[in-house]
């Protein structure tokens, strides 16, 4: 037994014993993922609690206070500053404490949980015509209680500045473990009945009280110079003439004083009408020299960004992902609004006369459609992720990411960083909150050795200088942490920081909440994640990871804790954490998982580890993260690499042979369907599907036969040259025949007939369950077949089919025949949108359509996608189920997958069928067998059949959505 699980028996029992039914976590599969946040550091902490009420904080404060076992408090797990890592117990808000308590619209108030999420919060407070005002970029997965630690801002902090500034109210835990509320005049007890409780607060606001009238000359000086300046303590709101705010002065303490509970916050109205202007410039420092002149029009946003970010987003998700931006190397976001659509639009025509005056400006456009203005939103949203692994595959970090100075100083700060970058051989990805003056920046930073280390130790102290020489601060919204703590002296006198101390002494005078943060701060370069061990795992493998440098290593290396995958709307990734709200299913759980598993760390039996085989199992192998994810992580293929390396010389799951051998016992079935569908359709089939793992809720599909494929195909020949290649795919040749003769009929009439290959496979179902050096031998002879000096298009009818030969194959095969192939390879909604004759008028389509598109399909052939080709052809309304059908190949067909899988459709793909009213006739297009399966298993019984696009372009069919169809 190790020291540290002995450390935490008397802790596991006295939290049992206070708070039954208290979650509590230990072991290395639960606690692994939380030793990082967004930040350079990796802090192993003894236990994860999960509570679900301020009683159960209440305990594990006790708890920990008499076992001597410090606590961190955490939301979304996205601070950048190292502020919600720590070495005892971390308190997880998100997970149940994520309740909207009120919402008053007369006052303007909402009294919400510490775990709430923002765009919970602004989705709630819409309802009511208001909002929160802070929008930090991390809106989508941060937490109140997160941006309360850390005092967050946002792209339009120009507006609404800090969180501080809409704080009336904080609940908070004392160290002791004592209730209470911190609010505008000061501190109170939580329960005015409590005697004990009333004294100990009364207590720590006089203290408080004496600190402050011993500092006033300093607090006055030094405190609340510039609009972000977020380093330190908040003091200044406890001056006399702010009317001693304690709850404004706990703002921005990253948990290190109390641990906030709830909290009431103000709300703002939302604008009745804005504009977002786009402006380009040569560098970022022309863009910093409008901003004075900007923020005279008293702009709700200005955000910048240099041309790395754009590049890096275009390489990722397509060229088309950024559209709106002028000519440039460096742009600025204004947004302006007003209670009038056409004033407002005036004043932005008369903005960008003034700016292109002013001579700097290379371009600046108004970005009119409600698409456009997301799609550059989130070109910026995503600055963190994609500043952190660029195109050309370099890596960035965080550590001096947040200086702020005042706006007017931007330009002249920026050119002086610059030549201090310069100086260090150092290179600089440059974004943030222009108007405020605050600048992000992520820098190629050498963490990994001790040169290296050193090296950026010189770099951030002279950066600290540089920004207090300008006036600034070290941190403007995400907070020192363990980044910035050390450098507080550079920034503050020496009384400065011995007040700081005082402050906290009062509040945790054992020093144990959020050690090293702030107050006696760790050392900056201690505790960092690429300080590796000398001995880490081995890390041969099957697939090459072409784009990443250290092979899979660096593939799991990716993943720096932006946390977009905690996401529960917006794209595709991660569906399943958004059906079990858990860490250890969201793609940044399993990739911090499987980090520790390199570096054996917490996870220590390597390939073998039963953690991370737990943490991969309800992956659902979709792709969407290697999309959605802003820095490219890709689990799909790095569980396929994981179980191809767990199993290796051991026995599998049932469901890898009855699931990954398909391709080939669905050839056989084929040669006698009728009777074999038969048998599987009584209580025989049944017990087959047990004894293969394979789930007995849903249906099996009817094998087609042999036949019927001929026939399909047979039916489609034009007698034209083939221009196209059609791959027969073997769920469309076992299941769906009818789909190839479509598909071949549709290319025809489209100007690019086809001739058929109709017996290879891709290898998809050997890779999705790790059966590597199979799929390795199928997808060689698939390649070998197709690399024959044909250079024609290959159209794949199924999507994953598709996604495997185009990103599978070459990643596997590593070579340059496995290339060649990769890059004729198309779905047919990518050879209609880039290979149709011009001209081409399909057959009469419907008007509207509900549309599934295949994840594979959504993040490998990036720019077409089948909703926006439907919408060329004619189709006037494409209402897409946006997110993952649930059934993912072989995951949802496995016995202990099926509830997950349903889960995982009721978030889009059931509401939208449930959406088709009965009798109503509808078209629903679903180019993906499993998606079409899935559809035919919720609906199925209502009529509801999917069409793949083949039939619904079929010239030669009868037309759907006429009465009748699907009633």
């Amino acid at each position: 037994m190790t020291n540290t699980t002995t450390a935490l028996e008397p802790l596991v029992a006295r939290l049992a014993e206070a708070a039954p039914g208290l979650r509590v976590e230990t072991g290395p599969g639960a606690t692994g993922f939380y030793a990082y946040d967004a930040s350079n550091y990796r802090v192993p902490p003894r236990a994860v609690v999960f509570p679900r009420s301020a009683a159960d904080v209440v305990a594990v404060l006790r708890a920990c206070r008499e076992t001597g076992i410090p606590v961190t408090a955490r939301g979304g797990g996205t601070s950048m500053a190292g502020n919600a890592v720590g070495p005892g117990v971390v308190l997880d808000f998100s997970r149940y404490m994520n309740r909207i308590l009120d919402i008053d619209p007369v006052a303007r108030t909402a009294r919400v949980e510490a775990g709430v999420i923002l765009d919970a919060l602004r989705s709630a407070a819409a309802l009511h015509g208001l909002t929160f005002g802070p929008d930090p970029s991390s809106h989508s997965r941060c937490t109140l209680g997160g941006m309360i630690g850390n005092d967050a801002c946002g792209n339009r902090s120009v507006r609404h500045g800090r969180t501080s500034r809409h704080i009336e109210a904080l609940e908070i835990v004392t160290a002791d473990g004592v209730r209470a509320v911190a609010d505008r005049t000061g501190l109170r007890a939580a329960d005015p009945d409590d005697t004990d409780a009333v004294q100990r607060v009364a207590g720590l606001e006089s203290d408080v009280r004496r600190l402050i009238d011993g500092h006033l000359a300093s607090i006055r000086t030094e405190l609340g110079r510039v609009p972000r300046q977020v380093s330190g303590y908040q003091l200044h709101h406890l001056l006399p003439e702010h009317g001693f705010d304690m709850a404004r002065a706990l703002v921005g303490t990253e948990g290190s004083c109390a641990v906030v509970t709830a909290a009431t916050v103000r709300l703002v109205a939302t604008a009745q009408a804005s504009t977002l202007l786009t402006l380009g410039y040569d560098d970022v420092v022309d863009a910093a020299e409008d901003v004075p002149e900007i923020l005279r029009w008293n702009p709700t946003a200005v955000e910048g960004m240099d041309e790395a970010i754009v590049a890096t987003m275009r390489a990722r998700r397509g060229p088309d992902s950024v559209t709106g931006l002028p000519e440039g190397r460096a742009w600025l976001y204004v947004e302006l609004d007003g209670d009038d659509q056409a004033a407002v639009d005036a004043r932005a025509a008369e903005l960008l006369d003034v700016l292109r005056a002013q001579g700097r400006m290379t371009g600046g456009r108004v970005a009119h459609s409600p698409a456009e203005r997301r799609s550059l939103w989130r070109v910026r949203e995503d600055g963190a992720g994609l500043a952190a692994r660029l195109v050309d595959g370099s890596e960035s970090w965080p550590g001096w990411e947040d200086a702020a100075v005042a706006p007017g100083n931007l330009a002249a700060y920026l050119r002086d960083f610059r030549k201090l970058l310069a100086a260090h051989s150092l290179t600089g990805v440059l974004y943030g909150h222009f108007g405020a003056g605050c600048v992000h920046v992520r820098i190629d930073f050498d963490l990994a050795t001790d040169t290296g280390r050193a090296a950026t130790r010189r770099f951030l102290s002279e950066a600290a200088a540089l920004v207090v020489a300008h006036g600034g601060s070290l941190s403007g919204e995400h907070g020192d942490g363990r980044a910035r703590g050390e450098l507080l002296e550079v920034m503050y006198s020496h009384r400065m920081i011995r007040t700081f101390a005082a402050f906290k002494e009062i509040f945790d005078p054992e020093g144990l909440l959020n050690p090293g943060v702030i107050v006696a701060p760790s050392r900056l370069d201690a505790d960092l994640a690429l300080h590796t061990p000398s001995e880490v795992l081995p890390v041969d493998t099957l697939f090459s990871f072409p784009h990443d440098e250290d092979g899979f290593a660096g593939a799991a290396r990716r993943c720096v804790g932006v946390g977009r995958c905690r996401s529960d709307a917006g794209g595709v990734m991660c569906p399943s954490y958004r059906a079990t709200g858990e860490e250890n299913d969201s793609t940044r759980g399993r990739a911090r998982l499987l980090q520790e598993m390199v570096r054996g760390g917490t996870v220590r039996d390597g390939w073998r580890s039963t953690e991370v085989r737990d943490a991969l199992d309800l992956c659902l192998s979709c792709k969407a993260c290697s999309s959605d994810c802003p820095v490219g992580v890709d689990m799909a293929t790095y569980k396929a690499e994981f179980l191809h390396q767990h199993y290796k010389g051991r026995v599998r799951p049932r469901s890898h042979y009855s699931l990954g051998w398909l391709p080939l016992t669905s050839r056989l079935a084929g040669y006698a369907a009728r009777p074999v569908n038969a048998l599987l359709r009584g209580p025989l089939g049944k017990l087959l599907a047990r004894l293969g793992g394979v789930t007995t809720r849903r249906r099996i599909p009817a094998f087609a036969s042999r036949q019927a494929l001929r026939k399909a195909l047979l039916m489609a020949r034009t007698g034209e040259p083939a221009k196209t290649l059609l791959f027969v795919d073997s769920f469309t040749r076992a299941f769906r025949p009818e789909v190839a003769g479509a598909a071949s009929r549709v290319l025809a009439d489209a100007g690019m007939p086809c001739t058929v290959e109709d017996d290879l496979c891709c290898g998809l179902t050997w890779v999705s369950t790790g059966q590597l050096s199979r799929a390795r031998r199928i997808m060689a002879r698939t390649v070998d077949r197709l690399d024959n000096g044909d250079d024609r298009p290959i159209v794949v009818a199924e999507p994953s089919c598709a996604a495997a030969l185009k990103r599978d194959v070459p990643e596997l095969l590593g070579t340059d025949a496995a290339r060649r192939v990769a890059a004729r390879v198309h779905t047919l909604t990518g050879a209609l949108t880039d290979l149709a004759a011009p001209g081409w008028v399909p057959p009469e389509l419907p008007d509207t359509v509900v549309l599934q598109t295949h994840c594979h399909e959504y993040a490998t052939f990036k720019g077409r996608h089948p909703r926006d080709l439907l919408g060329r052809l004619g189709v006037r309304k494409v209402d897409e189920a946006e997110g993952c059908c649930g059934l993912a190949g072989n995951f949802g067909f496995e016995e202990q997958h099926y509830d997950t899988s349903m889960a995982v459709a009721d978030i889009a793909l059931r509401p939208c069928l449930d959406d088709i009213a009965p009798r109503t006739p509808a078209v629903v297009v679903a180019d993906g067998f499993s998606c079409a399966t899935q559809i035919d298993h919720l609906a199925g019984d209502r009529g509801i059949r999917a069409l793949h696009l083949a039939e619904l372009l079929d010239p030669a069919a009868d037309r759907p959505g006429q009465p009748g169809e699907n009633s």
